[in-house]
């Protein structure tokens, strides 16, 4: 989940077990009975104490597939190497307080979108924060890697 203002201001969160990884609100499903939606709408309220329901919600229709490092495995089942991740987008009118779940994060930041994404430890993030901006009125092609 990209969280963002309409001029892009992109909120990231510092991960309380790996000081200075950065990224956008992430979480799984549950249960197999919840949806992507009521997943997103979840995490979001648990990691930053924002309602959704009081914002914007676009499902992206983005999905990338990559390896779980190796440290993070043990919160899967035996076997499992890969995820499949949703991204979604929340608009907000501006950057707004934030309420940090502390088992979680530690810090949160506010930054243009060009200075978020090189930010992020993720390379789904990345490109979840440069498509946002590819796909935002007014908002500025990605840089070239």
């Amino acid at each position: 989940m990209v969280i963002h203002s309409p001029d892009l201001q992109v909120l990231l969160l510092e991960r309380a077990d790996h000081p200075g990884f950065w990224q956008s609100v992430t979480g799984s499903k549950d249960s197999p009975e919840e949806s992507l939606l009521q997943t997103c709408r979840r995490e979001v309220m648990e990691e930053t104490g924002l309602d959704t329901a009081d914002y914007r919600l676009a499902d992206l229709q983005l999905t990338n597939r990559f390896e779980i490092f190796a440290h993070w495995r043990h919160r899967y089942e035996e076997g499992v190497t890969h995820n499949l991740e949703h991204v979604f987008a929340l608009e907000v009118p501006a950057p707004l307080p934030i309420v940090l779940a502390p088992r979680e994060h530690l810090r949160y930041q506010w930054l243009p979108w060009d200075q978020a994404a090189p930010r992020c430890f993720s390379w789904t993030n990345v490109k979840a924060i440069e498509e946002l901006a590819r796909r935002t009125p007014g908002g500025a092609a990605p840089r070239a890697t």
